[in-house]
């Protein structure tokens, strides 16, 4: 019920695969001309666009040619990998898939 939802939304701080919904997505092969807006409106074609994170260096600002893409469900997340895997965006040839916080090697 309402309780158990609320008590399950606030651990999920260090929780296993089972609490990510799965619309998570980590896209790579991005040109460094890429910007948010630019990966926004390519994902936005195949649903609604909660998120986006585009991974730059810290000291030049420029783009590491990776990001994260967050849909507003499982459903969108699952068209994005299906049509926009090996799509092309700015002349580059990007993968996307499913991110899952195991992939994550440093903490």
């Amino acid at each position: 019920s309402i309780s158990r939802s609320l008590s399950r939304s606030r651990s999920r701080s260090r929780e296993s695969s089972a609490e990510n919904p799965g619309n998570n997505l980590y896209v790579t092969g991005l040109s460094a001309r890429v910007t948010r807006r630019d990966l926004e409106k390519h994902f936005a074609t195949e649903g609604k666009v909660e998120d986006v994170h585009l991974v730059t260096d810290p000291w030049t600002k420029e783009s590491r040619g990776f990001g994260f893409v967050t849909m507003s469900s499982l459903e969108e997340a699952d068209r994005c990998v299906k049509y926009l895997n090996r799509s092309v965006l700015e002349g580059r040839v990007i993968t996307v898939e499913k991110f899952l916080w195991q992939q994550v090697s440093c903490v």
